[in-house]
C-alpha cells in the first residue's frame, strides 16, 4: 500500500520501488558480519541477553547489577530480535535497522500527502543520503529507535494539523511520544512544535486546540509511561530493597532532570551542535541551506504550517540540547525527518540548481583525493599506515582506492553539473562496501571474541574469571562464570574485594585486567601474568589466582555481583 500512490508519477514510472529497494540493501547490508562494538551497543546486547537467560524483563540487569541508565523499551526489542535469530550477533542490529525503514516510511508516506509523489521520491532520496541517518540506523544505539518514536510522534501531529483535523492521529502522536520516553526519557521532543501550533492556530492556519484537546493528550502520554513506570514504582516500594529503590530513584530522577541540567559526562559548549556536528551530522542537505533559508523565511511570513511546524520542531530540539551541558552529537538525529520534511517542497527547485549540483560534485571530488591519496599510500608501504595495519589487522587501502576511483568516475561521467546525481549513486556503494568489506576486518579490533575465547582456553572448563573495572563487551563475549563488582564501585574497593574472592579458590580463578600504569598491582606477582596483547585499545593481562598470594583482601569493600553465562548463545570454542 506504501507504494501504490493513486497521483501516478513516481509509482507511474517505477522510481519509489527502485529507492526502497536501494535503502532496504545499504541499511541491512552487514548484518550477521560483526558483533556489537563500543561504546554503546555491547552494553545494550549484554542487557538484553541477560533479560533471555533470566527472565527477568520488567527491570534490565547488567551483569546481575540492575542498570538504571536507561528505560527498557529498546532493551525488549533487542531482546526480541535476538530471541527471534537465535543469536546476538544477527538479531543486535535489527531494532534500529527496522526503526529506520519505519522512519524513512512515515516521512515519505507524510511528504507525498502534503506534496504528491514526485517530491516524496525526492524526500526520501534526502533522508536516505544524509550522513547521520545512516550512520544511526547502521549502528545498534537507542537513538534511531527513539527517532522512529518521535518521528511517529510528529507524523500523528502533523497529520492533525495539516490534513485533519484527524484526532486519532493526535492521540497516536502523544502515545508516541510516551514510547519514545520509555526509550530514553526525551520522546516528547515532537510537543516542541505546540507553540508554533498554537500561533498558527491563533490565525486560522491549523485546527485550534482545545483543553479537551490537550488533557487527552497528556493522558495518553502518561498512561504509555504509566504502563512500565507505575509496575516498576510499587515492586520498589514494597520489594524493601535498597537497590531497587536507588533503581526507582536513578531512572526517575537522576537520569532525566539531573542528566539534563547538571550533565556528569559528555559536557561540551553551548555552540557544540552548531559548530562541531551539523556541519557533518545535516550533509547533504546542509549544502541546500544557503538558498532553503530565504525560501523558508518568504514561507514563514505566509505562516504556512507545513514549513512553520516542522522546521520550529528542528530549532527548538536544538535549542534543547544546546541549553544542557551534556552533549552528543547523536541527540539531534530526531532533527534530521523533521528537516527533509521542511525541505521537502523546495527539493525540486533545488536539485535542478547548477550551484548545488557544482558545490556537490567539488565536495565530492575532494572526498575522492583523500581516499586516493590514503590509499595509494598504504599500498605503497608508507610506513606510519603499514603499523596501522600490523598493530589492528587491517588492510583498508584496496577499499579506499576503490572508493575514491569511483568517486571520481561519476563525477567525470556524469559532469559538475550533476553533482546530486553522481553523489546518490556513489552513497549506497560506500555504505554497502563498507558492511561487506570492513565489518569483517575491523571486527577483530572492535570486539574482543577472540581473546575472550583464548580466556577460557588458558582457564579450562573450571575457570571462572575476575573483571573489576568491567567493559561490557568482555562481559558479552565471555565463555565462563564470571564476577565482577560494581559499576559504579570505587577501582580500589573493587580489586580489594577481587583480592578476596580470587583467594577463595586459587587453583581455579583468574583475573583478567587492563595493563594500565595508574593500577598499584605491587603486592602481584606479575610473572605469572599471561600478556594477551591489544584489544579495545589496551594491553591485557590475565593472572591465575596463585599470583595474588600476598595481596591483602576486603570482603567488605565492594559488592559481588555473579553474571548470567550465556555461553550457549556464542559459538563454541575450539580446540
Amino acid at each position: 500500500a506504501f507504494l501504490r500512490y493513486r497521483d501516478g508519477g513516481v509509482h507511474r514510472h517505477g522510481y519509489l520501488p527502485w529507492l526502497v529497494l536501494v535503502v532496504v540493501v545499504m541499511l541491512a547490508s552487514g548484518i550477521g558480519l560483526r558483533d556489537p562494538w563500543p561504546a554503546d551497543e555491547p552494553r545494550f546486547a549484554l542487557v538484553a541477553q541477560e533479560m533471555l537467560v533470566t527472565g527477568k524483563f520488567w527491570i534490565p540487569h547488567r551483569g546481575g547489577e540492575l542498570y538504571a541508565d536507561k528505560p527498557p523499551i529498546f532493551i525488549w526489542l533487542t531482546a526480541a530480535a535476538i530471541a527471534l535469530t537465535g543469536s546476538v550477533r544477527t538479531g543486535f542490529l535489527l531494532p534500529s535497522l527496522v526503526a529506520g525503514l519505519a522512519t524513512f516510511a512515515m516521512v515519505v508516506d507524510l511528504v507525498r500527502r502534503l506534496y504528491g509523489s514526485r517530491v516524496a521520491w525526492l524526500a526520501g532520496a534526502a533522508l536516505a543520503a544524509n550522513v547521520q541517518f545512516v550512520l544511526q540506523a547502521k549502528t545498534a544505539q537507542i537513538d534511531m529507535v527513539l527517532t522512529c518514536w518521535t518521528t511517529l510522534g510528529a507524523y500523528g501531529l502533523l497529520r492533525h494539523a495539516l490534513l485533519g483535523p484527524a484526532p486519532g492521529w493526535w492521540l497516536v502522536g502523544w502515545a508516541a511520544a510516551g514510547l519514545g520516553i520509555l526509550s530514553k526519557g526525551v520522546g516528547f521532543l515532537p510537543l516542541l512544535m505546540l507553540p508554533a501550533w498554537y500561533w498558527l492556530a491563533a490565525r486560522g492556519r491549523v485546527p485550534r486546540l482545545s483543553r479537551g484537546d490537550i488533557g487527552r493528550g497528556v493522558l495518553t502520554l502518561l498512561a504509555v509511561v504509566a504502563a512500565w513506570g507505575l509496575p516498576m514504582i510499587v515492586m520498589a516500594g514494597f520489594a524493601n530493597d535498597p537497590a531497587l529503590a536507588a533503581y526507582r530513584d536513578n531512572i526517575l530522577f537522576r537520569q532525566t532532570g539531573r542528566r539534563y541540567a547538571a550533565a556528569w559526562h559528555h559536557l561540551k559548549p553551548w555552540y557544540f551542535f552548531v559548530v562541531e556536528v551539523i556541519p557533518w551530522a545535516w550533509l547533504p542537505m546542509l549544502f541546500a541551506l544557503p538558498w532553503a533559508l530565504p525560501a523558508w523565511v518568504r514561507r514563514m511570513r505566509r505562516n504556512d504550517p507545513r514549513i512553520v511546524l516542522p522546521l520550529t520542531g528542528v530549532v527548538l530540539i536544538v535549542l534543547f540540547f544546546s541549553l544542557s551541558p551534556g552533549k552528543r552529537g547523536v541527540y539531534i538525529l530526531p532533527t534530521v525527518p523533521l528537516l527533509v520534511i521542511a525541505l521537502a517542497p523546495l527539493l525540486p527547485g533545488l536539485v535542478a540548481r547548477v550551484e548545488i549540483n557544482r558545490i556537490v560534485a567539488a565536495a565530492l571530488g575532494l572526498l575522492a583525493l583523500v581516499l586516493l591519496a590514503a590509499g595509494a599510500a598504504g599500498l605503497s608501504g608508507q610506513k606510519r599506515l603499514v603499523e596501522v595495519v600490523v598493530r589492528y589487522e587491517i588492510d583498508p587501502f584496496s577499499w579506499l582506492l576503490m572508493l575514491g576511483i569511483a568517486a571520481v568516475a561519476l563525477i567525470v561521467g556524469l559532469r559538475p553539473r550533476r553533482g546530486l546525481t553522481a553523489l546518490m549513486l556513489w552513497l549506497p556503494a560506500f555504505w554497502v562496501s563498507y558492511a561487506l568489506w570492513m565489518y569483517p576486518q575491523l571486527n577483530g579490533t572492535r570486539s574482543p571474541g577472540d581473546l575472550m575465547a583464548e580466556v577460557a582456553r588458558r582457564t579450562g572448563p573450571q575457570g571462572q574469571l575476575a573483571l573489576p573495572d568491567f567493559d561490557e563487551e568482555f562481559l558479552l563475549q565471555a565463555r565462563q562464570p564470571s564476577v565482577h563488582f560494581g559499576r559504579e564501585t570505587a577501582l580500589v574497593a573493587q580489586l580489594a574485594r577481587a583480592y578476596a574472592w580470587l583467594s577463595e579458590a586459587p587453583g581455579s580463578r583468574w583475573m583478567l585486567i587492563e595493563q594500565r600504569r595508574r593500577l598499584d598491582l605491587s603486592c602481584v606477582a606479575l610473572d605469572q601474568a599471561i600478556d594477551l596483547g591489544h584489544q579495545n585499545r589496551d594491553d591485557w593481562w590475565l593472572i591465575p589466582g596463585t599470583a595474588f598470594a600476598s595481596c591483602r583482601g576486603d570482603t567488605a569493600a565492594a559488592p559481588l555481583f555473579v553474571a548470567p553465562t550465556t555461553a550457549a548463545a556464542r559459538p563454541a570454542i575450539p580446540p
